[in-house]
């Protein structure tokens, strides 16, 4: 199974603003959707943060809205997730997901990326 490479985390002052990225390592058909989330320190569950489809139609938590935005390259199936206004409480681990498929006659999967650290200091 393709593995899903992140970049773009570290360490950043609140008010800053921080761009991840994420793509599959090799080949890759396409997607239906591609998510990020995040899993905060010392918290066993990971929320969604922001989710967006092939035809352009995009979520987001409302703890994010108006300062995060996700979008995509789809040449690359890259997936990136734009934050400005960086708070403290936006720190965590964030991972990647893209729902798709890695060639025609294989099945739709979720792929994960490997997490990434993103720490706002205040």
């Amino acid at each position: 199974q393709v593995q899903l490479v992140e970049s773009g985390g570290g360490l950043v002052q609140a008010g800053g603003s921080m761009r991840l990225s994420c793509a599959p390592a090799g080949s890759f058909l396409g997607f239906t959707h591609m998510t990020w989330y995040r899993q905060a320190p010392g918290k066993q569950q990971r929320e969604l943060v922001a989710s967006i489809t092939h035809g352009g139609v995009s979520t987001y938590d409302d703890s994010v809205k108006d300062r995060f935005t996700i979008g995509f390259f789809d040449p690359e199936n890259r997936a990136w997730l734009q934050m400005d206004s960086l708070q403290p409480a936006d720190t965590g681990v964030y991972y990647c997901t893209i729902k798709g498929k890695e060639a025609s006659h294989l099945p739709e999967l979720d792929y994960w990326g490997q997490g990434i650290q993103v720490t706002v200091s205040s």
